[in-house]
Order: structure tokens, then sequence, then C-alpha cells
């Protein structure tokens, strides 16, 4: 007796089966690419000044920095604290509370 096609179709390799999977991979997917979209725009709501000063320090950027005065301080950041920041030029270290700060450019 001869066996039919449909019984020497491995029961997972099914062309409707493996389509089924195409898609479900496909929608996981898209999903995974929403949720990381969602957590980094959450992460960049929740940023505070003071996660912006610690990257710029852990970057090395340049960086200019005014205080409630309208003085400007430029340099290196090379310290943030809880409350304070540390900016260097030529090897001048000011360190600036981080109240006192009214902008911040970031180059």
């Amino acid at each position: 007796m001869a066996r039919s096609e449909e019984h020497d179709l491995e029961p997972l390799q099914h062309p409707d089966l493996r389509r089924l999977g195409n898609e479900l991979r496909r929608r996981h997917d898209d999903i995974l690419d929403a949720e990381l979209h969602a957590a980094r725009a959450a992460a960049r709501r929740r940023r505070s000044l003071r996660d912006l000063l610690l990257e710029a320090e852990d970057r090395g950027d340049p960086a200019r920095l005014a205080t409630a005065d309208g003085q400007w301080h430029a340099g290196r950041i090379t310290a943030v604290g809880s409350d304070h920041v540390e900016i260097t030029d030529r090897g001048i270290r000011r360190v600036l509370a981080l109240g006192q700060l009214t902008v911040v450019q970031l180059q």
C-alpha cells in the first residue's frame, strides 16, 4: 500500500506551519523593537542633569557651564558628585554646585 503525500510530510514542516512560524517571529521582533524604543524613551525622560554630566565625564566631552551669577566655565568635566560638578581647563579645577547651574552646553 502506497503512502499518500500527506503522510510523507513531517508535522512541523507543513507549509502552513512554516508561514505561521515566520509571521509569529516577525510579530515577536516587532514587539521587541517597540518595547526597546519605549524603554529608551522612558530612560531619556527620567535622565537628570547629573546623569547628563556623568555621561559627558565618561566620554571626556568638552563643556561650557553657566552659573546663576552669569559666569561661564569651560573645560572638561572631570568629576560629578551628588550635588556638584568639577570642570577642569588648563590645569585649573573649578567645583560648581549643580543647583547653581543655569546653562549646560555639551559638545
